[in-house]
C-alpha cells in the first residue's frame, strides 16, 4: 500500500514528499506530466489530475492514504468534492486535507468557503480524515524580495489587526506526520483537525519591522490598499483569483487572523517543536539575499 500526494510539484506537495523520503512507506506523487516531475529519489511519479475524475481513480490504484491538496481554481471545490468521493469508494482509509485557517468565518472569501464546505463533506459522511487549516504562508513573502531591497517597503496589505502566520516547512512536517499515522495504522482513525499557526500575531508594521531588523536598513508598511494590489495582480493572474486574494486581505484587515494559545499548544505537541517564527525565516533570507 501507499501514500498518494496531490499538488506534488507545489509549494506544499514538495515539503510533504520530503517530510515522507525515508519513512519506509511508498510514496507517489500524482503529476499531469511524470516523465517532467522532478522528485526526490524514491518517490513514484503517477500521472493524473484532479479535474479528470477517470485519471484520478485510476491513480488512486493501490493506495491506502491521500494527501489531498487542491489548487485554487475556479472549480477548486468540485475537484475536492470529486476527489474525496472517489477516495470514499476505492476505500482509501485514511485522508489529511489542506484546508485553511479561519475558513468557517470568511464567509466572503471563495477559496475559503470552498474549504470550509468541503470540511462539511469530511463531516457530514464521516470520512476518516485529518483536516489542516493553515494560515497564510510565511513564504509567500519571499516575493516581496524586490520591494523590500530596492524600494525599502513591505508591500503585502495584510493588515493591523495581526496574522498568526506560518512557515511552509511546518506545513509540510505535520501533513506527513498525520500521513504516516493514519497509513501505519491497522484501521480507519477518528477525525481530526488542526490548525497551522505561526507563535507570533504580526500586523504589516510589525513584519516591516522584522525586515528592518534583518536587513540592518528602515523597512516602512507600504499600506493597505487592497485594491491597488488587486489590479497588480491581474496583470499575473485571471481576475476572479486576484479578487479573491483581495477579499481574503480585506478579512485580514477586518478582523485579522491570530491563533489561540490552544491552537499553537497543539500544533507544538504534533510536531514534537514549537512552531517555526517569522522572525527566523526573514533573518535566514535576507542573510541569503545579501550574500548575491
Amino acid at each position: 500500500m501507499s501514500i498518494l500526494v496531490t499538488g506534488s510539484t507545489g509549494t506544499i506537495g514538495s515539503q510533504v514528499l520530503n517530510q515522507l523520503i525515508g519513512s519506509g512507506v511508498e510514496v507517489r506523487g500524482l503529476t499531469r506530466s511524470p516523465n517532467k516531475a522532478q522528485f526526490p529519489a524514491g518517490v513514484i511519479a503517477v500521472a493524473g489530475d484532479l479535474a479528470d475524475v477517470d485519471s484520478f481513480r485510476a491513480a488512486l490504484e493501490g493506495v491506502s492514504t491521500l494527501f489531498l491538496l487542491v489548487p485554487n481554481v475556479a472549480d477548486e471545490l468540485t475537484q475536492a468534492m470529486q476527489a474525496l468521493t472517489v477516495a470514499s469508494e476505492v476505500g482509501v482509509k485514511g485522508i489529511v486535507y489542506l484546508s485553511v485557517y479561519n475558513g468557517d468565518t470568511y464567509a466572503d472569501v471563495p477559496h475559503f468557503a470552498s474549504k470550509n464546505t468541503v470540511e462539511r463533506m469530511i463531516e457530514a459522511l464521516d470520512l476518516p480524515a485529518t483536516v489542516l487549516r493553515p494560515a497564510y504562508f510565511i513564504q509567500n513573502d519571499l516575493r516581496q524580495k524586490d520591494p523590500l531591497l530596492n524600494a525599502g517597503i513591505y508591500g503585502m496589505p495584510v493588515g493591523d489587526k495581526g496574522i498568526s502566520m506560518v512557515d511552509i516547512r511546518d506545513i509540510g512536517e505535520a501533513a506527513a506526520l498525520e500521513l504516516l499515522r493514519r497509513e501505519r495504522a491497522p484501521a480507519p482513525l477518528p477525525r481530526e483537525t488542526y490548525a497551522l499557526v505561526g507563535p507570533d500575531v504580526l500586523s504589516g508594521a510589525d513584519v516591516a519591522n522584522i525586515w528592518s531588523d534583518a536587513l540592518a536598513r528602515q523597512i516602512r508598511y507600504a499600506g493597505n490598499d487592497t485594491a491597488a494590489l488587486e489590479k497588480r495582480m491581474k496583470t499575473m493572474m485571471p481576475a476572479w483569483h486576484a479578487l479573491d486574494l483581495r477579499l481574503m486581505l480585506d478579512r485580514y484587515q477586518n478582523d485579522g487572523a491570530a491563533a489561540t494559545s490552544e491552537d499553537i499548544a497543539r500544533l507544538t505537541h504534533l510536531l514534537g517543536h514549537a512552531p517555526r517564527s517569522y522572525r527566523n525565516f526573514a533573518k535566514d533570507a535576507a542573510a541569503q539575499w545579501l550574500s548575491r
